[in-house]
């Protein structure tokens, strides 16, 4: 069947992309960071909510304050990548609201009082933005190391103080050494998985 993409593109971006955990020692810029922050943006959210944030960790210090919050299986491969994202949900996603959404420029006010329904819309949203993130990384040349492992509240109290932004998973970033890389999990299949009615 045709693509809108190349096969080389689908391969880079699901077949054969893999959870990394070790690193080269290649950087990662700034720049890049930004790229792929600008390219996940554009994925869709429900009713355009974006509640998505993003801190990423560079320095040896900045990934030193978030070792103490790792289990401990999470924190070499953590600390040996040249980048770590951590990604949270905003509970102040309505206040972005007006400018999101600029044809409701009410919509925010369908969230007050609800907690449950910024709780819900925030966790499923920040959710599906970090899946693009992860996607968008890839496209522009990075592996990834999405996971959980890690005490959220510590992380929250350590980068997110003050803030209605929650942690929902780290990302290591960087470019994978392949000896790190355990062997493939399987898939369910289409027919397991699927149905067309």
């Amino acid at each position: 069947m045709p693509h809108a993409i190349s096969d080389e593109a689908l391969d880079t971006i699901f077949r054969t992309a893999r959870t990394q955990n070790r690193w080269t020692d290649q950087p990662v810029s700034n720049a890049l960071l930004m790229a792929v922050y600008d390219l996940m943006r554009w994925g869709p959210t429900g009713g355009n909510v974006s509640p998505a944030r993003f801190v990423f960790l560079t320095s040896p210090e900045a990934k030193a304050r978030l070792k103490a919050h790792l289990d401990k299986g999470n924190q070499e491969k953590t600390m040996a990548a040249p980048a770590v994202a951590i990604i949270g949900y905003d509970l102040d996603f309505p206040q972005t609201l007006p400018k999101l959404v600029p044809h409701n420029p009410k919509k925010k006010d369908n969230y007050i009082g609800k907690p449950e329904l910024v709780q819900g819309d925030a966790s499923f949203n920040g959710t599906l933005q970090a899946a693009y993130f992860i996607i968008a990384a890839r496209a522009l040349g990075l592996d990834c190391g999405p996971m959980g492992g890690f005490d959220r509240d510590g992380v929250d109290a350590e980068f997110f103080a003050g803030t209605g932004i929650k942690s929902n998973l780290l990302c290591a970033m960087g470019h994978g050494d392949p000896a790190g890389i355990r062997p493939r999990g399987p898939r369910l299949s289409f027919d397991e998985a699927c149905g067309i009615l």
